[in-house]
């Protein structure tokens, strides 16, 4: 897919995830770097809200798939996404995932194979301040089209 088209997806698409102005700041085959402002995004006590960072967690397994595989030939599924957070997030937030060429290969290949491959992505959520205040361990699924 073309990467200019999948930021304007994945920033556009989702209604929600449009409303909190989360911006996919890096996109390439293997990387992707997301950012969710502090504006518009605070909870009761002032800090961000757990829902953005949830948010900010989720969407870069999506977003790596869209720079990484054939979106004609498999789709992405989350399996399960666990969030520890860590300290009250302040400012704007980001977030970098990633996969090596290697890996991409080897999970295509399954899901070639199999129908579908399975992933998981480990990520720290990082304030301005180059603080840790959450991590995430996703799981995801290339699932092959038609199967």
């Amino acid at each position: 897919m073309d990467l200019s088209a999948a930021k304007a997806l994945l920033e556009g698409s989702i209604p929600f995830v449009a409303n909190t102005g989360l911006r996919v700041l890096e996109l390439r085959r293997g990387h992707v770097k997301c950012s969710m402002p502090a504006a518009g995004n605070a909870n009761h006590l002032g800090t961000m809200y757990a829902g953005a960072l949830f948010t900010l967690a989720e969407l870069p397994g999506g977003a790596l798939f869209l720079s990484s595989f054939d979106a004609e030939r498999f789709y992405p599924v989350v399996k399960a996404l666990d969030l520890r957070f860590l300290k009250p997030a302040q400012g704007d937030i980001t977030v970098t995932v990633g996969l090596s060429d290697a890996r991409i290969a080897e999970l295509q290949a399954l899901a070639d194979a199999r129908g579908k491959a399975e992933f998981a992505l480990d990520a720290a959520l990082v304030d301005e301040a180059g603080e840790v205040v959450a991590q995430s361990h996703g799981v995801y699924q290339i699932r092959a089209s038609g199967r």
